[in-house]
């Protein structure tokens, strides 16, 4: 059943709301989706079950990147080898994508793009099934191509008339960091082939693009002697130009501010390290190592997603806790001080704003 929570007054700031997608623990079926409505400041949890009475199973299993794209609203579902569409404005589903192991979704120009493990999910060292990118008409919502990239490919980034894609070699890497991958492939948008590789570092994960069209790049290391890092690679010359000494598990750029958690596991001590940061994608400085000012990051367990409003700049962190109870939403404001916190569904972990039409 879905929830309500209001949390503060009124407001109009360009955007009705945002949608929350929760992961759900994998293999347990609980992908959730949440809303906050910027236009009554209410909290509403697990709307989709209620919004889709008729849908078995309801969202599926692990809800892994959400977006939307003209009228649509898309949530990519890992586990179930779909990506869910509903209507942006109402949560209604319109359709379903066939997608095996999908994990990130990007939009250019009335096509989805997706990428794809291809594979089963499975930790194999000698993973033999490379990944894609899947090219859907979103009219149809029909795959009408595929471009084959490295293994597991993540997240993705549309610019310049390429799209860039994240290779992780998740599946392979564990106890070989050998077994990793470490490049950046690059996608001719037009032709949609692979024109060459960017090496970058093991193991990599999300991708953006500034306003300058220079890609930021994130590599969740190894585990173990290998820090996880952030990559810059300039437009220009196709190749990483810089390396900044931070950690990133996720991030979210606002203007030239790329706000940054990491929740950085390590096999040599059991433990994770968590830190926040603010980086400049102008003069590629970090600016902070902290934008939550007020001490209440110590609330936050396992932080997990980011969002930041582009127009009010509050920023959002979601907490994942013990990623089997309900999680957390923290909004801060601005100055980093904490406005409210509310309960989401499993694993919070991925917004998308509805703007108003």
């Amino acid at each position: 059943m879905n929830e309500d929570t209001t949390l503060e007054p009124p407001s109009s700031n360009g955007f009705l709301g945002f949608y929350m997608l929760n992961e759900g623990n994998m293999g347990s079926n609980k992908s959730t989706l949440d809303y906050f409505d910027y236009t009554t400041g209410t909290f509403q949890r697990n709307i989709y079950g209620a919004r889709n009475p008729t849908v078995p199973k309801e969202l599926g299993d692990v809800g892994n990147d959400i977006a939307i794209y003209g009228s649509k609203l898309y949530a990519v579902i890992n586990a179930s080898n779909k990506v869910e569409v509903m209507d942006a404005g109402t949560a209604k589903r319109t359709g379903q994508i066939q997608i095996p192991n999908c994990r990130y979704i990007k939009f250019h120009e009335g096509y989805a793009y997706v990428t794809s493990y291809a594979g089963p999910i499975e930790v194999n060292p000698n993973y033999t099934q490379k990944g894609y990118v899947a090219k859907v008409d979103t009219t149809t919502l029909k795959e009408v191509a595929r471009c084959i990239v490295g293994f597991q490919p993540d997240d993705l980034e549309i610019s310049n008339g390429k799209i860039y894609v994240a290779n992780s070699g998740g599946y392979m890497g564990a106890g070989n960091t050998e077994k990793y991958e470490k490049t950046v492939s690059v996608i001719d948008i037009a032709t949609f082939k692979e024109d060459k590789r960017i090496d970058v570092a093991y193991n990599l994960h999300h991708l953006q693009s500034d306003k300058r069209g220079n890609l930021w790049v994130t590599s969740r290391g190894d585990y173990k002697n290998l820090p996880s890092r952030l990559y810059f690679i300039d437009k220009d010359q196709q190749k990483v130009t810089d390396t900044l000494p931070i950690a990133v598990s996720n991030f979210y750029l606002d203007g030239d501010s790329l706000y940054i958690y990491s929740t950085e596991w390590s096999y040599v001590t059991y433990s994770n390290v968590i830190t926040y940061g603010i980086v400049n994608t102008l003069t590629r400085k970090i600016v902070t190592r902290s934008f939550i000012t007020d001490g209440t990051d110590k609330q936050i367990e396992i932080p997990y997603g980011i969002l930041v409003h582009p127009v009010t700049k509050d920023i959002y962190v979601t907490d994942a806790g013990n990623y089997v109870s309900p999680g957390m939403l923290y909004c801060f404001t601005k100055a980093g001080r904490k406005k409210w916190s509310v309960r989401t569904g499993d694993i919070p972990a991925h917004f998308t704003l509805l703007p108003q039409q």
